[in-house]
């Protein structure tokens, strides 16, 4: 038994499940506005195993794809697949089912889901090899991360509309704003491996602008989607936490001081993601 969990263990490591805060806060969020108040619980359940088998098949996909990256990146090195811990075919495997379970939780949800569940895949199989060619990969995965909130919708509503674009679009500009600030500790690795990125294209000063500057878009769009729904005090109250933990988030990186980059990463934009959710929540439901 203790084997059996650990090899779990080792497989939550190799995806960064706990990385999943970044996503569901928003597909949850998407849900309720669609909804106007609460989901059935099967379509709950459903968007939860959704988002679980894309996110955890996408991951394992890019560590198949970047093994050879991430064995000559010192960062990078220890993870699962480089050291061995983890087979490939082992992963082929984990990714496989992990996206069967994302085909099978769409069909459970509707047909339009089940229709563009390929589609979904095969912008995160793209994600993987931009930073190869472009540094507009950042906004690449911010299109694969968008599918949350645009999935749970169309799960909900069984159909697609354009008042959800906005939302859609908070979730690109929010994701490449923080993939930029995190690509900023490979910048070095990345001029001399060939790779492509904002902070290798532009260096660390207009990097962090960049970042701003993204962050404050999807903070717009953030505003636009509380002015189509016509949601009232307790998001907008929401909306100031929000820019506060952006604003926050960029004071604890400088030019000449990333030490603070990864509670940037992770701590804040978890922090924003699970802001945006509770706030909408009490607005819908209350």
């Amino acid at each position: 038994m203790s084997a059996v969990i650990h090899k779990i263990s080792v497989y939550l490591r190799m995806i960064k499940f706990s990385h999943s805060i970044f996503a569901l806060p928003f597909a949850f969020t998407s849900a309720l506005i669609a909804a106007s108040g609460m989901p059935s619980l099967r379509q709950i359940i459903w968007i939860i195993v959704a988002m679980v088998g894309a996110r955890s098949g996408a991951m394992g996909l890019n560590r198949i794809i970047d093994m050879k990256i991430d064995s000559a990146n010192p960062r990078t090195a220890g993870r699962e697949l480089p050291r061995g811990v983890i087979s490939v075919a082992e992963a082929v495997l984990f990714v496989g089912v992990s996206f069967g379970l994302l085909i099978f939780a769409a069909y459970m949800l509707n047909p339009l889901c089940l229709t563009l569940s390929p589609v979904a895949i095969a912008v995160l199989f793209l994600y993987s090899y931009t930073k190869r060619f472009t540094w507009v990969s950042h906004f690449v995965l911010g299109l694969s991360i968008s599918a949350a909130p645009l999935g749970a919708w169309i799960a909900v509503k069984g159909s697609f509309a354009p008042e959800i674009i906005p939302l859609g679009l908070t979730v690109i500009f929010w994701l490449a704003g923080f993939d930029v600030l995190y690509a900023l500790q490979d910048i070095d690795f990345d001029r001399n491996y060939g790779l492509y990125s904002i902070p290798r294209r532009f260096g660390i000063k207009k990097s962090l602008l960049l970042a701003r500057f993204f962050h404050g878009v999807s903070f717009s769009f953030l505003v636009t989607t509380g002015v189509i729904f016509g949601l009232s005090g307790i998001y907008w109250v929401g909306m100031a936490v929000v820019a506060c933990l952006f604003l926050y988030e960029h004071s604890l990186i400088r030019e000449n001081d990333l030490s603070r980059l990864d509670m940037a990463f992770f701590n804040m934009n978890g922090y924003i993601s699970v802001a945006v959710f509770v706030f909408t929540a009490l607005d819908v439901l209350l």
